[in-house]
């Protein structure tokens, strides 16, 4: 063999090579993201100003995974069914509305997709599809609106937001028809006609809800805004 063969066979295996390495490290799993008392930066911000927003925490936003952030995180995890070790892991997280940061865009919407899908499972079972793509909606309106959190699992997780949270109707899976009604709410459709509340009047026992300004009846439930 010449040397330009030589010189061919070089590149050849080391291309071989490079590649093979590129495999091995794409293969390795995804290094779960974890905050615990300690930690720093942006993101432990953003974990505190969720939580002050929604209550649990009444300490300074600075960034800093101290020991009320331990303690706010746990009082949420115990409200949300989350192993309350004061650890914002990837569930806890998830359960915040923050990106792990460990998932493709489309995997963040398949998560979210099946989030949306639990709760409508959990709320609207039973109700007709237009119904439950209704109940998806709203809470899709909520994301948007600047009176509540700026994510689906955020909006799910507020306290007292949804009795299923407490009832462990959330819990279930959900079926597959309000799968597909979820799948309709995130791609557009909204029965409710903007609404960003709803309720079963023959259940509830507030009297502000009443208040709310009707827009549609649809099934057993009504939605306002």
């Amino acid at each position: 063999m010449n040397d330009t063969g030589n010189t061919r066979s070089r590149r050849a295996a080391a291309l071989l090579l490079a590649a093979l390495l590129l495999c091995s490290i794409l293969a390795l799993p995804a290094r779960a993201v974890t905050y615990r008392k300690g930690a720093s930066g942006e993101t432990v911000r953003t974990i505190q100003t969720k939580l002050r927003r929604w209550g649990y925490y009444d300490g300074a936003v600075d960034g800093i995974y101290g020991s009320q952030t331990v303690e706010a995180v746990r009082r949420f995890q115990r409200k949300n069914g989350l192993t309350a070790d004061g650890v914002c892991g990837p569930a806890t997280l998830r359960a915040l509305g923050i990106s792990t940061g460990t998932s493709s865009a489309g995997a963040g919407r398949e998560d979210d997709l099946y989030l949306l899908a639990k709760m409508i499972s959990a709320e609207a079972r039973g109700e007709p599809y237009i119904g439950q793509v209704a109940v998806g909606a709203v809470i899709l309106n909520r994301v948007k609106h600047p009176s509540f959190p700026n994510s689906i699992a955020g909006v799910l997780y507020q306290p007292g937001a949804f009795t299923a949270l407490t009832d462990g109707q959330f819990n279930l899976e959900p079926e597959e028809q309000c799968k597909s009604a979820a799948r309709d709410a995130m791609n557009g459709w909204d029965p409710s006609g903007g609404a960003i509340y709803y309720y079963n009047p023959e259940k509830s026992t507030s009297s502000w809800i009443f208040s709310r300004e009707t827009i549609a009846v649809i099934g057993k439930h009504v939605f306002a805004k």
